[in-house]
């Protein structure tokens, strides 16, 4: 495991001159915040476990690898299916022109990867004019041009509707049917079924098969076995899997990981 300093593991607290102010931290399944927003623009890069962040009506998701890119002043939520460690850019959002205007998931690319565990063994109070400095604009220029990703959906605007969408990001197998999701909600199956398309534009069923492939790249990055996801998951046999997630991501699951 890459060094780092133990600056980065103290909760960032006040403004600071620097233009990167990074922080390391570990959350347990289930844990996350509610809506807030920051005065810098924010990189969750996933070292482990995965993240979901709720901004401008969608939710994304991100596996190890990858990230989530949040704009200045965009107000958003968190949450972690599984236990995530994180390493957080707090980044003034004058810091560089280029960067990203709306809440996406990155690709952290192997150059970021070593960029972000050079940020983290450094102190939190790095010179600006410097190497450290010159680090920090390599970091900025690679995430201006990083790969955006489609690993986000559509959130319902209505709070039960809501619920249940993030139920189904959480558990996309074993959860509810429709019957049981419609009792609960006391709707009957069809009404539940043209509300959520109303307010997402997917249908409950591609819904919970989008959940499944998020999901799916979560359980990929931890080298979890096609085989053994397909089975998870519910796809049944392997090929099914495979011919989805190929539909979905336009390479086998295989090849996935490699695509930095």
């Amino acid at each position: 495991m890459s060094r780092i300093h133990p600056d980065v593991l103290i909760p960032p607290n006040g403004p600071s001159a620097h233009r990167v102010v990074a922080y390391v931290l570990d959350i347990q399944r289930g844990g996350g915040r509610p809506l807030h927003k920051h005065d810098r623009a924010q990189l969750l890069a996933v070292t482990s476990g995965s993240i979901a962040v709720v901004a401008e009506g969608a939710t994304f998701v991100a596996p190890p690898e990858r990230g989530v890119w949040v704009p200045a002043h965009t107000l958003h939520e968190t949450r972690h299916f599984a236990s995530t460690r994180l390493r957080t850019l707090y980044i003034d959002p004058g810091a560089c022109g280029a960067l990203p205007d709306r809440t996406t998931v990155v690709q952290i690319n192997p150059l970021m990867r070593e960029l972000l565990s050079a940020i983290v063994a450094r102190p939190r109070e790095y010179e600006e004019e410097g190497a450290d400095g010159r680090l920090i604009d390599v970091m900025l220029d690679q995430i201006a041009i990083s790969r955006a990703l489609p690993l986000n959906l559509p959130i319902p605007t209505s709070a039960p509707l809501r619920a249940i969408a993030m139920q189904i990001l959480e558990r996309p197998t074993g959860g509810p049917d429709i019957h049981g999701l419609s009792d609960s909600l006391q709707m009957s199956t069809r009404t539940l079924q043209r509300q959520f398309k109303s307010e997402t534009g997917l249908s409950l069923r591609s819904f919970r098969r989008q959940a499944k492939l998020l999901k799916a790249l979560e359980l990929l990055s931890a080298r979890t076995p096609v085989s053994r996801i397909s089975d998870q998951l519910g796809f049944g046999e392997p090929s099914a899997f495979i011919s989805m997630f190929r539909a979905a991501y336009g390479v086998p699951p295989g090849r996935y990981l490699s695509q930095d």
